[in-house]
């Protein structure tokens, strides 16, 4: 799994698996969602991030596993 901000793009991409991915679908007004041949989800893209998320909470990652 591999996670990307991208600070030009102001998006954040987050990868679940290395399939390649044959479609993506926005559902929701700059929430794209990539799907491998399966049909199974193997990324999510957050577009316009600094809009949604405040600068300070950006500069921090925060990763829970359970």
């Amino acid at each position: 799994m591999r996670l990307k901000v991208d600070k030009e793009s102001d998006a954040l991409y987050l990868r679940l698996d290395e399939a390649a991915v044959v479609e993506s679908e926005e559902v929701q007004p700059g929430v794209v969602l990539d799907y491998d041949a399966a049909g199974n989800m193997v990324g999510v893209e957050i577009l316009n991030l600094s809009k949604r998320v405040a600068p300070e909470r950006l500069r921090v990652l925060q990763l829970e596993t359970v």
